[in-house]
């Protein structure tokens, strides 16, 4: 059984900076190799990738070089380091994770966190 909690979300005003935090159960059950990564969604609009990592990182063009995606030593926590927020950022942030290599759909993920509120004002 793999469970993802997400925390870290909040409200901050443009240029601002937020680090989410997901906390990984169960990741053994995922299998090798495998991928984690975040993705967020906004109203009315679809979910997208933010950033994913499995052996290495990769960003969405929107968020390179401001967002920084890590995972610490025992595997155990995915973050998501925020800096430079704009307003555009606000959306339900999701962390997930799937079998195999990282890809940008969210359709290939299995497993999904209950997804944690950013809010960036201007």
């Amino acid at each position: 059984h793999v469970q993802l909690v997400e925390s870290g979300g909040g409200s901050v005003q443009a240029g601002g900076s937020l680090r989410l935090s997901c906390a990984v159960s169960g990741y053994t059950n995922i299998g090798w190799p495998y991928c984690m990564g975040w993705f967020r969604q906004a109203p009315g609009k679809e979910r997208e990738g933010v950033a994913v990592f499995d052996t290495a990182t990769a960003y969405s063009d929107l968020v390179k070089g401001r967002f920084t995606i890590s995972k610490d030593n025992s595997k155990s926590t995915l973050s998501l380091q925020m800096n430079s927020l704009k307003p555009e950022d606000t959306a339900m942030y999701y962390c997930a994770a799937k079998r195999g290599w990282c890809s940008w759909s969210s359709y290939d993920f299995n497993y999904w966190g209950q997804g944690t509120q950013v809010t960036v004002s201007s």
